[in-house]
């Protein structure tokens, strides 16, 4: 019905507005964790209820008993799918390094067979970017993670369309030996780049993956029952996966990133989602007898009225 849904376009100065008017109960937002954080701040200062979903760099750990072929073609589509543009794309692969070799090897391979394109194409498997700017910023990071030091294992940022030359793309682009503090291991890049962190080990992988300030989404390729327990108990992340790349949850669970992916108490789909929405009310009644009120001469002239009215 009309109304239901109004879109309107402002400034940040409007948005200050909107954030403290007194009409508005409830703020839910998706985007940069800078903005996230100040309209969190601002809103619930204002006494409203927010939800700010914010920015992500989940984490996948690969095990050295995991079926590595299979893994790494599923990482492949996590981590290239949307040319890597959405939140849960999997940015960043921990690797045991008794199998890492072997493990990029396979990334690389199944990356370079990725065929480009535009979006429309039916056999695209990695269109462009969104815009010139996001194109230039992915390049931009590119270019950072060289500077840093990191292997660059396959490079993206010559990738040219046929028919499509001034498109948006950026290659799949991989980096291997991603070592702590490295920029592009740690922020988001929204893009077709993948990031290979070498551990020598589960706890030092895990820790790897916990240190990070974002805690959307993290997974875990293995055979072993037992570290996909351990796993699902002791990661960060809010959504999780067990040999599964991207673990968004079906909508009747919460979307649940924590850490600086995600700000306020209830988060979207499930129950939280419903909740968000929803106002309690408490109501407490007691009724009490005629007999008990001694009231029953009253109680008759109630029924004589009730039935006339009726």
């Amino acid at each position: 019905p009309k109304g239901v849904v109004n879109l309107i376009t402002c400034s940040r100065n409007e948005l200050t507005d909107l954030l403290s008017h007194p009409d508005i109960r409830g703020i839910s937002f998706v985007g940069s964790t800078s903005v996230g954080l100040k309209i969190y701040s601002t809103g619930a200062a204002a006494g409203k209820r927010v939800q700010a979903l914010t920015e992500a760099k989940n984490h996948s750990l690969i095990l050295r008993d995991a079926a590595l072929d299979w893994s790494a073609r599923r990482i492949i589509n996590s981590a290239f799918g949307c040319a890597g543009q959405r939140c849960m794309a999997l940015p960043v692969v921990v690797v045991e390094e008794c199998i890492a070799d072997e493990f990029v090897g396979l990334l690389k391979k199944y990356a370079q067979q990725l065929k480009m394109g535009p979006a429309y194409e039916e056999t695209t498997q990695l269109g462009p970017l969104v815009s010139a700017g996001q194109k230039k910023f992915v390049i931009d990071m590119i270019n950072k993670g060289v500077e840093e030091g990191a292997t660059l294992v396959l490079d993206g940022r010559d990738a040219v369309v046929e028919g499509c030359e001034k498109g948006y793309f950026v290659g799949p682009t991989i980096f291997d030996h991603v070592k702590k503090d490295m920029v592009i291991g740690d922020q988001e890049i929204f893009g077709p780049v993948v990031c290979v962190k070498r551990v020598k080990d589960f706890e030092e992988g895990i820790a790897v993956m916990n240190a990070n300030e974002f805690a959307n989404g993290s997974s875990i390729f293995t055979r072993s029952g037992y570290y996909s327990r351990e796993f699902a108990r002791r990661t960060d992340g809010g959504m999780v996966g067990i040999n599964v790349g991207i673990p968004v949850p079906l909508a009747f669970f919460p979307f649940s990133g924590h850490k600086r992916s995600f700000f306020g108490d209830l988060h979207c789909l499930g129950r939280d989602g419903l909740k968000f929405y929803t106002q309690t009310k408490s109501v407490t009644t007691k009724w009490v007898s005629p007999e008990e009120a001694g009231e029953q001469d009253k109680v008759s002239t109630w029924e004589g009225t009730i039935n006339r009215e009726l």
